[in-house]
């Protein structure tokens, strides 16, 4: 069993499947208090942790053009604003070691991008606020080589690590999950995450944009879980074809009840066993 490590009232490493979920990117505060507001609504129905994420800037867009984000303080004002509105745990991503304090000051979970996974500025930065932090394994590292970027968090004297799995890049504009870097990145002790909608993915598929394979995303989502991930990682929004970021594999709002259900009961198996 991994370390139980604790983000606000939610606890990774035991018998519970936590969820962390939300629009790919604060496309405004309407919009994300709706979103937060609705996820919320269907995992306490089914009594499944939550955590609501989503990003104040899309730094790593594939096009110049593209939908950013609201930036650094009008987004803190927005993730403030969900985590007293709803009293839940809240996470984002940043990509520069300045970004990690003001954050760290609103968020429960510091976020690092699977792209940035070894910047040990970046990581170091991260630790230092004593916040828990969920690491993205980068597309180009093998599982095996999670206890170097471990390493450098610990050094700052944080232990309340998260590790996330979200696919491989093996070229041709492709991802693959293996599914053996769920027990094998948890051999380090630390809870493992999975990333169902990044996994879906075709990294730059459509020119400006990045593709993907949505209707992937339950059987991937499904045989993580059955592999043993400690947390489920999905990107929802009500209206996908109108999303700002990740259109391709944000999962639809009216279908998440249904995909959750479902991988709960196998949680539940896995756990009777």
């Amino acid at each position: 069993m991994a370390l139980n490590i604790q983000v606000g009232p939610v606890y990774f490493g035991q018998k519970s499947l936590p969820i962390i979920a939300g629009p790919c990117v604060i496309e405004s505060r309407d919009h994300a208090l709706k979103m937060a507001e609705e996820i919320m609504g269907i995992t306490d129905q089914l009594d499944l942790p939550f955590i609501f994420k989503s990003s104040f800037d899309k730094a790593n867009r594939t096009s110049i053009q593209s939908f950013r984000g609201q930036g650094l303080e009008e987004g803190l004002r927005i993730f403030e604003e969900v985590k007293t509105s709803f009293n839940i745990p809240v996470t984002t991503d940043i990509h520069l070691p300045e970004h990690a304090k003001a954050v760290s000051q609103v968020v429960d979970l510091l976020q690092i991008p699977a792209f940035l996974c070894r910047q040990t500025d970046l990581l170091i930065a991260a630790g230092e606020t004593a916040k828990p932090v969920n690491v993205k394994k980068g597309q180009f590292l093998p599982p095996w080589k999670v206890s170097s970027i471990i390493l450098k968090l610990e050094e700052t004297g944080n232990t309340d690590i998260l590790l996330t799995e979200r696919g491989t890049t093996f070229g041709y504009e492709s991802l693959v999950s293996d599914m053996r870097s769920i027990p094998i990145m948890k051999k380090t002790g630390y809870p493992v995450i999975f990333d169902a909608t990044h996994s879906a993915q075709n990294p730059g598929m459509k020119g400006g944009k990045t593709g993907g394979l949505r209707e992937y995303i339950p059987t991937l989502a499904k045989a993580a879980v059955a592999s043993g991930c400690d947390g489920l990682f999905l990107e929802v929004h009500d209206n996908v074809n109108e999303a700002k970021s990740d259109a391709a594999t944000q999962w639809p709002l009216d279908q998440l009840e249904s995909l959750l259900r479902s991988v709960k009961a196998i949680r539940a198996a896995l756990i009777q066993k």
